[in-house]
């Protein structure tokens, strides 16, 4: 097992990870003057065995995906996809977070060195550290892992606390500038490394590690953390087992809402194709693959022939869960669509999805970062003119969004009897905060929602389809639809709208209205297909009703 104590200097009393120990308590274990505990250089022999470094930045990867640890450290890089735009926006929306949150801790002291020299970085850094420096910044901390692995530790911040350590009457505690809202698991991991790399230098362990997020400061607890940095380390660097001792890189499992800003993700993506792996499928989780694969379930088609009964049973699932798992991979493996009846009827009525003289399809683009909803994308199909009318209802500058909200209650309100259809449950919460945060115009909040009908999940409802993701972009390609940009996306939509206050360029943000109209269009042939699949099923239900 990895060892995370401090037993390796005898000067100073070991410290188990499930006991962490408050700073303030340790006076009786400090020597007398600070352990020379960083050399000039990493011993010879230590390079030849990769990696050289274990570092925050690694361990942050490998929460996120074990695979990637591997193929950061192992792998062709010429094989990763270039950043996108939206993944370089968040970096520098980082990157300015960053100094506003440092800004409140002036004045700052940033140890010098070459650039990479990592050694020299660490013991700027402890000089800084023992004369008793308020703050520092962008320090590097440095120990000794197993064999011949150097920890390496990057915080953003140490800032200086009373209390005993090796340095003196002061210790330090790491804070971590994160742009997220939430205190995510992986953070929190990244953490209690800091805060366990910064105890082997200063040889006392920080009562916590912080994290400066976006809207709050969030104390990790290291009593919970520690020891699952002990497990993750085993995971990584254990000698015989560790994903860094092998050659071969862990099992591929595509996760969109962990693998899309990934660099990893066109290669993997491949490697999953190839195999036609069951990750690829959806309503197959990271949590539920491996009980498919312990019962011989590891292919689409085992899994397209299991009973729903036995399979819900080992899984611990209730019985629709099964049921829909096992359908999609009969759609899958079998390239056509499958309704999934309940009790021999087809799930939807036609009241369900109304088709009427008039139908509206809404579409909302925001930018999270601004808070702000930009524009209201309102698709009126007229079935009796034959007429598609599109209305771009769009804030030009931040300050225009409240106008543009009262725009679209007055477009809607021409259309009172017309269903609005929309993707997800985005639009309709958006249309309620709006509501509370600037009012109705007159308009009946409530009677206007109850005239919102989500496709999307009339659609996971009703019918197993042989994609790889219910997202509206596979859906509606699957049924035959194409954007006219082929690399508009939602992330793409946020940069142009940036590049657009940013230039005042008009192509930005007409590029943005042609995404927006498309994914309208693109709701209105999801509706226009799901009627037509369902009537069969709905002429048969009223001919055996009525004979």
């Amino acid at each position: 097992m990895v060892s995370l104590s401090t037993a390796r200097r005898t000067s100073f009393h070991s410290v188990s990870p499930e006991q962490i120990i408050a700073a303030q308590t340790v006076a009786s274990k400090i020597p007398a003057e600070i352990p020379a505990i960083i050399p000039t250089e990493i011993p010879a022999d230590s390079k030849a065995s990769a990696p050289a470094w274990f570092t925050d930045h690694m361990l942050f990867h490998y929460y996120r995906c074990r695979r990637r640890l591997h193929l950061d450290s192992h792998a062709d890089p010429t094989l990763k996809d270039p950043p996108s735009d939206y993944f370089t926006k968040l970096r520098e929306d980082s990157a300015q977070h960053r100094q506003a949150t440092l800004a409140q801790f002036q004045p700052l002291s940033r140890p010098t060195y070459p650039k990479y020299n990592w050694i020299a970085g660490a013991n700027a850094t402890q000089q800084l550290m023992a004369v008793g420096t308020e703050t520092i910044y962008g320090g590097i901390l440095i120990t000794q892992g197993p064999g011949d692995t150097w920890y390496r530790s990057e915080p953003d911040l140490l800032v200086k606390c009373a209390g005993r350590s090796w340095l003196g009457d002061w210790y330090y505690v790491p804070y971590d500038v994160k742009l997220g809202k939430k205190p995510k698991p992986e953070y929190q991991l990244v953490a209690a490394f800091n805060a366990y790399v910064l105890a082997e230098v200063q040889g006392v362990w920080p009562e916590t590690a912080w994290l400066f997020l976006k809207e709050k400061q969030y104390a990790v607890s290291l009593e919970r953390y520690v020891p699952k940095l002990q497990a993750a380390l085993d995971d990584c660097l254990d000698p015989t087992n560790g994903i860094l001792s092998n050659s071969q890189a862990p099992e591929v499992f595509i996760s969109r809402s962990r693998c899309d800003m990934c660099p990893w993700l066109s290669h993997c993506y491949q490697v999953a194709k190839d195999q036609n792996h069951l990750s690829l499928l959806p309503g197959v989780t990271q949590k539920r693959y491996p009980t498919l694969v312990e019962r011989g379930l590891a292919t689409v088609e085992a899994l397209a022939t299991a009973e729903p009964s036995e399979l819900a049973a080992a899984m611990d699932v209730e019985l629709p869960v099964t049921e829909k798992m096992i359908s999609q991979a009969q759609a899958n493996w079998t390239g056509s669509a499958i309704a999934r009846l309940q009790t021999s009827r087809f799930p939807l009525t036609p009241t369900d999805i109304p088709t009427t003289d008039i139908e509206i399809y809404f579409d909302i683009e925001a930018a999270p970062d601004k808070d702000l909803i930009y524009l209201h994308g309102v698709l009126v199909i007229d079935h009796l003119a034959q007429e598609e009318t599109f209305h771009a209802l769009t804030a030009e500058s931040p300050d225009q969004e409240e106008t543009v909200w009262f725009e679209f209650l007055a477009l809607v309100e021409r259309y009172p009897n017309a269903p609005i259809y929309h993707f997800c449950p985005y639009e309709a919460q958006t249309v309620s905060r709006l509501s509370d945060l600037y009012g109705n115009g007159g308009t009946n909040i409530e009677g206007l929602l109850n005239r919102f009908i989500d496709i999307h999940k009339r659609i996971v409802d009703a019918v197993a389809l042989p994609v790889e993701s219910y997202a509206l972009k596979h859906l509606a390609r699957w049924m035959g639809f194409e954007w006219r940009d082929a690399d508009a996306n939602g992330a793409q939509s946020i940069c142009w709208y940036d590049d657009w206050l940013r230039t005042g360029d008009r192509t930005y943000l007409n590029t943005i209205l042609r995404y927006n109209e498309d994914d309208c269009k693109a709701t209105y042939r999801v509706k226009d297909w799901l009627v037509k699949f369902a009537q069969p099923f709905w002429d048969a239900e009223n001919h055996a009703e009525n004979p």
